[in-house]
C-alpha cells in the first residue's frame, strides 16, 4: 500500500475526479488549499494589486491505494498534462507506507 497525493488547480478538480475512477481507485479524499509559486516578478507583473499577494485555489487529492492504480492513474495524469494549454500542470507523488492499522 502506498499514499498518492495530486495537486491540482481548482479548474481541473472535475477532471481529475474522473481521472481517479477511471483509473479504479474509488476512495480518496480531497481538501481546497491555496497554491503559491514564488517568482516574485511573475507575481509583480500577473497582479493588479501587487502589494497583495494571494494563492491560486487548489486542490489536494490523496489516497491510499496499490501500485497497480497508482500506476493507471499516472498514466491518465501524464496524457492530461500533455493536452494542457495552461502553465498549471496536475502533480503527483507516490509515498511509500510502512505501517498501517
Amino acid at each position: 500500500m502506498k499514499l498518492i497525493i495530486v495537486t491540482v488547480v481548482e479548474e481541473f478538480h472535475k477532471e481529475i475526479q474522473h481521472l481517479f475512477k477511471k483509473a479504479k481507485i474509488e476512495s480518496y479524499s480531497s481538501s481546497d488549499i491555496d497554491g503559491y509559486k514564488n517568482n516574485a516578478a511573475l507575481l509583480m507583473s500577473s497582479n493588479w494589486f501587487a502589494s497583495e499577494k494571494g494563492g491560486n485555489e487548489s486542490v489536494m487529492f490523496f489516497s491510499f491505494t496499490d501500485e497497480e492504480h497508482i500506476e493507471s492513474l499516472f498514466d491518465l495524469i501524464k496524457e492530461f498534462n500533455s493536452n494542457l494549454e495552461t502553465n498549471n500542470p496536475v502533480k503527483a507523488i507516490v509515498v511509500p507506507i510502512e505501517k498501517y492499522i
